[in-house]
């Protein structure tokens, strides 16, 4: 009797240990698949991160009456983790409350509402219609300065890390420069102990100059002024000056430009207008600009932009992200 109770505990014994040995193998085959998906993963995934810039949508917004505030729900559904918000797009119920702190805490908290809800981060918000920066008349230009408090206010209660500005004032170069300067240095000292960064998209006359616009940058010398190199924004002169929408008569080389511009870059702007049949840009290498940012040593977020109007909104931001990752796949 002993004897057969010891055969059959051994055989339980043996049998038990045979499956501790299977799920053992199991499980580090499981393991090792695992690792290899996140090696694969790692090898897959481009080298900065996607966000959307609203202004991508200000047809829907601003002509079909879709409600500005749904930016961070959109985005998520189109697939992307960072939200660059457009101070214009919400300028009719801003203006209407005179830029009280009242209405601007309401846009705070209905931004962070849904931000959150989608869990989408904050980084941005450009800014415009708020004075000339890069003025000549140094009370006007103080004045503009002092406009943009509000917004570097927001955008530290957002927990965004940079406004964008624009530098749009005097067209004679010198002056340009030394108003530029000014401007900048009034603003970022006032937001450094905010910590949010004051930056400069090349957006149309002298600050479509890289060359020009990242010698301003060198001469601010603060650590939390910097650029937004945008792919597409480097017509320094309209054949009407007036009109926005006229042809562009002088032109700065854009993938100069954006190398010029990358070592003082806090954020990049990928700017699309049209695609060919292949899903390429019309105009821009994105393949050439990608190796561009690359090169300059950025890891972060660039923003999609669509401006074009032969496709739909939601078609032509869908058709940049893909471009975005296709090219960044092929520089590897």
């Amino acid at each position: 009797m002993k004897r057969r109770n010891f055969i059959r505990n051994s055989s339980q014994f043996g049998l038990a240990i045979s499956l501790l040995g299977i799920y053992g193998c199991k499980e580090t085959k499981k393991k090792e698949e695992g690792e290899a998906e996140q090696v694969q993963a790692e090898v897959a995934a481009p080298f900065f991160k996607l966000s959307l810039a609203q202004w991508s949508i200000h047809r829907m917004i601003m002509d079909e009456g879709v409600d500005p505030y749904s930016f961070a729900e959109k985005a998520k559904a189109w697939g992307f983790s960072g939200l660059e918000y457009v101070s214009y797009l919400y300028h009719t119920e801003l203006d209407a409350a005179g830029y009280s702190q009242e209405a601007m805490d309401a846009f705070v908290a209905k931004c962070n509402e849904e931000s959150k809800k989608h869990g989408l981060e904050n980084l941005i918000i450009m800014i415009d219609r708020q004075g000339d920066l890069a003025t000549a008349d140094a009370i006007e230009r103080k004045k503009a300065v002092e406009n943009h408090y509000k917004w570097v206010d927001a955008a530290a209660a957002m927990g965004c890390h940079s406004i964008r500005v624009n530098l749009a004032g005097s067209t004679v170069p010198e002056e340009w420069m030394a108003s530029s300067v000014d401007g900048l240095s009034q603003l970022a000292t006032y937001a450094k102990d905010k910590n949010i960064n004051i930056i400069v998209e090349n957006h149309g006359g002298l600050s479509s100059n890289a060359a020009m616009l990242a010698e301003v940058m060198t001469e601010v010398g603060m650590d939390n002024c910097g650029t937004l190199p945008d792919f597409g924004n480097f017509c320094i002169r309209k054949e009407d000056p007036t009109d926005w929408r006229s042809a562009c008569v002088e032109t700065y080389n854009i993938y100069k430009g954006v190398e010029e511009l990358m070592p003082h870059a806090k954020a990049v702007s990928a700017k699309s207008h049209d695609f060919d049949a292949n899903g390429d840009e019309t105009e821009i290498d994105y393949v050439k600009m990608l190796q561009i940012v690359k090169d300059a040593g950025y890891s972060g977020y660039i923003g999609v932009e669509y401006e074009g109007g032969k496709i739909g909104e939601e078609e032509g931001i869908l058709a940049t992200k893909d471009l975005l990752l296709k090219a960044a796949k092929e520089i590897g």
